[in-house]
Order: structure tokens, then sequence, then C-alpha cells
């Protein structure tokens, strides 16, 4: 059963995700709407709303890991293992922000990269691949990751 002290923690750290959600919600809403009503309105919001659930999502998961690592009523334990998913997200962040950045590099306009346990998931601003874009991208995953070329996904958007 949870204590008093912890249901109010966890109800006050879902009022301020809350209230973030829908700053955001509306701050993105009226950016998007300033944009050009053409082709490049749908890339970029479909680009720019993925990056931007996604850093909400993994803010909510950061700031719920901190509501246990600092909870007293937490075990060790939890901390602990709170602790070190917290690093482990930080970590998968990094990757797909390098991985990003050096496909970028490549002379691709956008990329989105997702990393999981046993998966990478790239989706690169582009009607079509060549082979040999394909190989750059299969690539530089490899190398940052290690992963098997099995486990790489890579959907080109226009």
């Amino acid at each position: 059963m949870l204590s008093k002290k912890k249901k109010i923690i966890i109800l006050s750290v879902m009022a301020v995700l809350l209230v973030v959600s829908g700053y955001l919600n509306i701050a993105l809403n009226n950016s998007v709407e300033d944009v050009s009503n053409n082709n490049n309105t749908t890339q970029a919001s479909f680009f720019s709303t993925y990056r931007t659930d996604r850093i909400n999502t993994r803010n909510q998961e950061i700031l719920y890991l901190d509501a246990i690592i600092n909870s007293e009523t937490s075990t060790e334990e939890a901390k602990e293992t709170a602790e070190s998913k917290k690093v482990a997200l930080v970590q998968t962040m990094e990757l797909e922000l390098v991985i990003e950045g050096l496909i970028k590099a490549k002379g691709f306009e956008d990329v989105v990269v997702t990393n999981t346990t046993s998966n990478v998931n790239v989706i690169v601003k582009s009607p079509e691949l060549t082979a040999g874009e394909v190989r750059q991208i299969v690539s530089i995953i490899q190398e940052q990751t290690g992963k098997s070329i099995d486990n790489i996904k890579i959907i080109p958007v226009e």
C-alpha cells in the first residue's frame, strides 16, 4: 500500500507533467500554425512533432525516476534501480543524438533515430534512398551501436 506522502508526491509530479504538456501543446500548435501550408509543413511537422513527443515522454520518465530516487519512502533497491534506468535513458538519448548528427553530416536534411535494446529505427527525410545512402546509414549505426543489420530499420519519409 502506498503511503500518503508517496501518493502526494506522485500526484504532484503528474500535475506538473500535465501543466508542462499543456503548455508545450499550446506553444507547438502556435509555432506550427506560423509555418506556411505546403508540403514542407507536413515534413517539418512530422519531424518536430516526433522530437517533441519523444522529449516530453522522456522528461516524464526522468521526473518519475527522480521522484523515486528522491522519495524518503523508496527502498534502496528501488532507488538504485531508478538511478540505473535514468543513466541508461540518458545514454540512449546521447547515442540517438550522436547518430542523428552523423547521418545529417552525410547530407540528409533531417533524421530521427530511436534506439531500443534490440533495434534501431531511422526515419530519414528523403523521398527514397539509394543503396549507397542506405549503406552509409547502416555503417554509422553499426559503428555506434554494434547492432546487426537485421536489427536496423530505415524508413524514408517525404
